[in-house]
């Protein structure tokens, strides 16, 4: 991986925190490793950490201001210019304004133009890293489709021993180093991916649906994209995005979910079916709302189609299909027959029954089950499930081309 950031152009933003200092070390890491950096500050940023040795080691303009005097800094180029923004470290306050699209400033005007992917090394104390509106913007930046690392355990400015420490600097390089290292593996290859609940009307202002956020499906295209492939992104309904390499279809519907897959998988090569489609649709859609007329109301409904089971059935030598089983009894028996049933060359089994794991959670604890092997992955953010599964992915593919 020695060479995995030579050329590479990464917009390096540091925020207003003491761990601002070891910014200095992670940008002479990335330059000696053959990067080119630019560096972007927040104001606050310039007490902890001098733009003078960031320019000195960089050789490049520390850009703090949106304007001086009489020239200005084209914020939209800089966001389109980089291969990878990384924020390190990214406070709380500044997590907070991107998570809110907060644009007071240089950096984070050009945080809201970049076009590339976004990393993010949070640093603060502990009680601010735990705090829920913490919980729910890193929540939110993952929808964007930003990587956010973990924080250290050790000491903090406070003076306290806990969680919220800036990963050390080698340890940041090392996550750069591995992002680019993956990025071409699957370059030249077109993927589908479909992600979140579907949602199926039983008059035009109910629907039976599920919790699925769309998370993990969305973490597995953006991963492909960084890998290089095409991604197509079928998603239902969410609030969440994918990045803007990734192409994305919003569907409602299992119905419409089929449609959007039959109109690609033919051309792809890998198709990773990570939503949770509903099973049954009602029979009949009432026009209007039904009315609370009777203590009891029965609704007959009918199955909807398989879409892992057409892209089992469809796929040629040269197709990988992924599947997902959420299963709360007999779960890995249950998923190995799904693997037979449907045709597919892989199922990621998760189960609702782990806490941190399924809907709505940021983390995930899966099992992978092929034809001839079950192997458990510990718990992770779906983020880092998401990259190792298209690194498996990227491994079979290249072997079914041999």
């Amino acid at each position: 991986m020695e060479n995995a950031l030579q050329g590479k152009r990464i917009l390096l933003g540091i925020t207003g925190g003491i761990a601002a200092y070891k910014s200095i070390l992670l940008l002479r890491l990335l330059v000696q490793a053959g990067a080119d950096v630019k560096v972007v500050m927040t104001p606050a940023a310039r007490q902890f950490v001098s733009p003078l040795v960031l320019a000195t080691l960089s050789k490049q303009p520390v850009l703090v201001e949106l304007a001086e005097g009489d020239t200005w800094a084209n914020h939209v180029m800089l966001g389109r210019w980089a291969h990878l923004m990384l924020i390190a470290p990214a406070t709380c306050n500044t997590m907070a304004k991107m998570a809110h699209g907060i644009c007071d400033n240089l950096f984070m005007a050009v945080q809201l133009s970049a076009t590339c992917p976004v990393m993010l090394a949070p640093a603060m104390d502990e009680d601010m890293w735990k705090h829920p509106a913490t919980r729910r913007n890193i929540q939110t930046l993952a929808g964007y489709g930003y990587q956010v690392l973990p924080v250290a355990t050790g000491a903090l400015a406070s003076g306290l021993h806990g969680e919220g420490r800036l990963l050390e600097p080698a340890a940041i390089f090392d996550a750069v180093q591995s992002f680019f290292s993956h990025s071409q593996r699957l370059k030249g290859k077109k993927a589908v991916v479909t992600a979140g609940p579907t949602y199926e009307p039983l008059d035009p202002v109910r629907f039976i649906g599920n919790h699925s956020t769309g998370l993990m499906g969305i973490e597995i295209a953006n991963a492909l994209a960084m890998a290089g492939a095409d991604v197509t992104l079928v998603s239902g309904p969410t609030h969440l995005q994918a990045l803007p390499a990734v192409k994305t279809i919003p569907v409602q519907t299992a119905t419409q979910m089929l449609a959007a897959v039959q109109e690609v998988f033919a051309e792809t090569d890998i198709a990773v079916m990570a939503a949770a489609v509903a099973d049954y649709r009602p029979a009949v859609v009432a026009d209007q709302k039904i009315k609370k007329a009777n203590d009891e109301l029965s609704i007959t409904l009918v199955k909807n189609p398989d879409i892992l089971a057409y892209c089992g059935a469809a796929k040629a030598s040269h197709q990988l299909v992924v599947g997902f089983a959420l299963e709360t009894n007999n779960e890995l028996l249950h998923a190995q027959e799904k693997l037979r049933r449907k045709n597919a060359d892989l199922i990621v089994l998760n189960s609702p029954n782990k806490v941190g794991s399924g809907f709505g959670s940021a983390t995930n604890e899966v099992t992978i089950i092929t034809a001839d092997s079950v192997t458990e992955w510990p718990m992770a953010s779906k983020h880092e499930v998401a990259c190792k599964l298209v690194n498996l992915v990227a491994d079979k593919l290249e072997r079914l081309q041999f």
